[in-house]
Parts: C-alpha cells; structure tokens; sequence
C-alpha cells in the first residue's frame, strides 16, 4: 500500500525546481481558461457585487435552470462542492448507515469519501482496463440485501457503460448516482452524462471542464421530490419559513461562483471540442511509441478532463518532463482502497487487479482548451 501512495509525491513535476527563464508548462491551467473569458467574467462578477445578493440569488436560480437544460434534465440543485453534491444526493435518496454502496476504488478518493461520510459501506469493484471505468460485469456478484445504490464514475471525461449499469439497477432496484465530476459535456449513445440515472453529480472545481474560481457543485434529476429535497439539504433542512424540517449542514453554490459559470456554459462544447483535438494531436504523435493511449467507448463522446496514457517507464518519463518545465500529473497514484484513511471503511470483495495494475503505469499529460499544436509539439520533443 505505501508504495503505490508514496509516488504521488515522486511525481509531483509542480515540486521540480524549474529554471525561471523557461515557461512551465502545467498539467490543467484554470488562469489561462479565465484569460481566454476574462471581459465577460469580470463584468458578470461586478454585477452581481453591485446589485447583491450574495448567496443562493438570481444568478444560481439562472444557473441551475441553464445547466439543468443544458443536461437535458427537469432539475439542478447547485451547492457548495462535488462531494456535497454526491453526499447530499444519497441523503436525498435515503442512503446512510448500514447500507452498501458500490462504486470503483480507481476514481478520485472524493467518490469514496462521500459514501463513508454518510455512514455507508462503499464497496468497490474493478476497472475495465480499456476505459478506466467501472466494470459491470462485476457488479451483480457483489449485489447484497444491503446494497442501496451504484456509483458509476465517469472518470477522466469517459462515459462508463451506462446500459449496463441501468439494466442492473432496474432489474435489483437499485438507484443510480452518476460521478460526473470530470465528464460536463461527455456523452454515452447521444445522451448526456448525469441524466440517465437517478441523479448526476457535478464538480466545478476550477481546474474541471467547467470551472468555477473556488469550490462549487451541482446536482442534477428528474425527479421533482428529490431536487426539492436537496434544496432543503442544502440548507440546515429549511424549508420556505426557514423551519429545518430535518437535520442537515449547509452547502450553497453562491452568486459569484454561479454568474462565472453561467458565462463559461456557454463556451463548455467549443472548449471540450478544443480538448478533443489536442488528444487527437497526441494520440496522432505518440502512436508510435509503445504507449498505451486513451480510448473512446463505442458511440460516446469523450470530454477529455485528463489526458492519460500508460507508459512503462512512468518515473523516467515523468521526471524528465519536469526538468524542461512539463507538469505530467498521475490521476491516481493510489487508489482509494489503498488510503490510509479508509482503512476499515471500503470493502473489496474481489482482488482489485486491473486497478492496482495500471496506477503503476497511468500518466496525465497536459490538456485543456488553451492547449493547442504547439503546447502538444513541445510536450512531445521530450519523451
């Protein structure tokens, strides 16, 4: 375990000390997204400063109903973070002690930590090593009378296999709670991520295909009872007299936050697709190197959050980009059975093999939509 937790740290190209002449270039660059929208995001922020309020105001309630629509869903609930949003959303569904929820240990440990916060046992399943995503085979063998809901994680900007997990859940009457954290725009088959279960959970962390400028998540369904219900779970339970009808926390999505992101939706497809050609640049130029270079699911559209090939010689490649001032990142290094926090909180039925196997080898090089042939060109001269 410590070894495989240990190499984040070994790989860390950011912690390189980086001649000050030479111009690093960075793993994700949330400065340069807000560079290229500056004007319009500057002048929505002095809005909402000049005319208030600040929390939960006009510019969530324009939000929400934007990325709801966007998403082809009835209803989005904006709060405070991602994980809030996948811990509020089981709350929603009644999820908590002494239920099981299953998901994958390959994912970032946020997944995980929302299930433990909420009380419940997260029990995790293994990876197809193709996609990086959960495998649905081994999902029913896992399937208990405790088991309450599924996880699927769209990890990395790639769709998981969303019929199968719906079959499954239908047929054992299973809620599905989708991890979109790193997929806003990605589709499976035509349809959104995040609308096809019971509900889809967002993050804007800034560095995410939509970004905001600190923390902030969303949470989208159909189902009018339980968007409702997250509204008051927000909010210490309150319901419109400020009553707490039931015992909750707070986690807003607040104004500024909320009239960014308003601003960058509407530049969320010409961004992913400017994401998607910078990994068509790097699949084009790495074809031939041995690597093992991300893949598309079949009638999917991949957003591309990361860009993560599998390389042998990880810590080589690694380090050398680091002295000419390339950030590779490793999206993750250890994954989240291998916690030392979660010791005694996750449980894995079956050997996670195909997980441990490939987070000795997985490597995330640069990408988002400033990225372009020239970044990609200078990336590639050295590995």
């Amino acid at each position: 375990m410590d070894n495989f937790c240990a190499r984040s740290k070994d790989f860390d190209g950011s912690r390189s000390k980086i001649p000050n002449k030479m111009t690093r270039i960075l793993c994700g660059n949330p400065v340069a997204q807000f560079h290229s929208h500056r004007q319009e995001i500057l002048e929505s922020i002095k809005r909402v400063l000049d005319n208030g309020p600040y929390i939960l105001g006009p510019e969530v309630v324009a939000f929400e109903q934007k990325f709801a629509a966007y998403n082809d869903a009835k209803y989005c609930v904006g709060v405070g973070s991602g994980t809030d949003a996948l811990v509020l959303a089981m709350k929603a569904l009644d999820i908590g002690a002494e239920d099981e929820v299953i998901t994958v240990s390959h994912t970032a440990v946020a997944t995980v930590s929302a299930i433990v916060a909420i009380g419940a046992t997260p029990v995790l399943v293994d990876i197809e090593e193709k996609y990086y995503t959960l495998d649905p085979n081994l999902i029913k063998p896992v399937i208990t009378k405790k088991t309450k809901a599924i996880i699927p994680v769209h990890l990395y900007g790639q769709p998981c296999d969303m019929d199968a997990v719906m079959q499954i859940a239908s047929k054992y009457g299973l809620y599905v709670i989708e991890d979109c954290a790193q997929a806003h725009g990605a589709t499976y088959k035509s349809r959104k991520v995040g609308a096809m279960g019971d509900v889809g959970c967002f993050s804007f962390y800034p560095t995410k295909n939509l970004g905001a400028v600190g923390d902030g998540g969303a949470v989208i369904t159909n189902n009018y009872s339980v968007s409702e219900r997250i509204k008051r779970l927000r909010q210490y339970g309150w319901d419109k007299n400020r009553v707490s009808q039931e015992s909750s926390t707070v986690s807003r999505l607040d104004e500024l936050q909320a009239t960014i992101l308003r601003v960058k939706l509407e530049y969320l497809d010409d961004d992913n697709d400017k994401r998607r050609k910078a990994a068509s640049l790097y699949d084009n130029k790495l074809a031939n190197k041995g690597w093992s270079l991300p893949a598309v699911r079949p009638d999917s559209v991949h957003v591309y959050h990361l860009y993560v090939a599998r390389v042998n010689d990880r810590q080589q490649v690694v380090s050398d980009l680091a002295k000419v001032g390339i950030d590779a990142g490793i999206h993750y290094s250890c994954p989240a059975h291998m916690h030392a926090g979660m010791k005694g909180k996750v449980y894995a039925p079956a050997p996670l093999t195909v997980t441990e196997k490939i987070v000795k080898e997985i490597m995330s090089l640069p990408i988002y939509p400033e990225v372009d042939a020239i970044h990609v060109t200078e990336v590639l001269k050295d590995v």
